[in-house]
């Protein structure tokens, strides 16, 4: 297929572009990479596009390094990121459980000037979950606020995990209690972390005997409401 392609290099980017979306939306990742890294050797110039399709194949083959080192090769062939790119390797980032690569590539955004969206962060926020760093959860989460974006249950559930992880409970707590006022409703998986962080502090003399409440007022018609966490006997 390559030498195919290679005899069609006089008409430009398009028949390896048009080969490699193919390849990568039938997740076939080898052969999507094998074109990108032709489509190099000849100095044909391909727009993002089949990068994120070949990322996308790596990402559900499970082949986070290859789909990093794509990120190496846009750069050489100076291909302009946009969003869509930087979200779709904080993706395999977090997938591959790369934390700092997710921030990295958080900040390599910033000195873009290419904004970060909710897709961008959330799998940041996972990415940092996943490695137990609950203060750049956290912090992640805080600047999406800063940056006027829509925290939802996906970012929530990653946040709440990382401060469980890291035995950060009034932090988790807290969280729900901003979900909460945001109108969010609380998943199966955001139940599932306080439940087993309600297991962990059972262990725990100080709060062992003791319930843990959270509180949160709600605006509406009929005044406040509140909402309870309670650590079941």
């Amino acid at each position: 297929m390559v030498s195919d392609i290679r005899r069609e290099t006089q008409k430009g980017a398009v028949p390896f572009e048009a080969a490699i979306i193919h390849s990568g939306r039938a997740n076939q990742w080898s052969k999507a990479l094998q074109l990108i890294f032709e489509a190099s050797r000849v100095n044909v110039k391909l727009s993002p596009t089949p990068f994120i399709a070949t990322v996308s194949a790596c990402r559900k083959g499970r082949q986070w390094q290859r789909a990093l080192s794509l990120f190496s090769e846009m750069w050489k062939m100076k291909i302009e990121l946009d969003v869509i790119s930087y979200s779709a390797g904080i993706s395999v980032c977090e997938m591959g459980g790369q934390w700092q690569q997710a921030l990295s590539l958080l900040s390599e955004m910033r000195e873009a000037n290419v904004a970060p969206n909710v897709i961008s962060y959330s799998a940041g926020i996972s990415a940092c979950q996943k490695g137990k760093q609950w203060r750049w959860a956290m912090s992640l989460l805080r600047e999406m606020r800063e940056a006027q974006l829509e925290v939802n249950v996906i970012s929530y559930n990653s946040g709440i995990s990382a401060c469980a992880n890291g035995g950060q409970w009034q932090r988790a707590l807290a969280l729900l209690g901003e979900m909460w006022e945001d109108k969010l409703k609380p998943s199966t998986i955001t139940h599932r972390h306080l439940q087993c962080w309600d297991l962990r502090v059972r262990e725990r003399p100080a709060v062992a005997a003791g319930v843990v409440v959270v509180q949160r007022d709600f605006g509406g018609e009929a005044g406040a409401r509140r909402h309870q966490l309670q650590c079941w006997d």
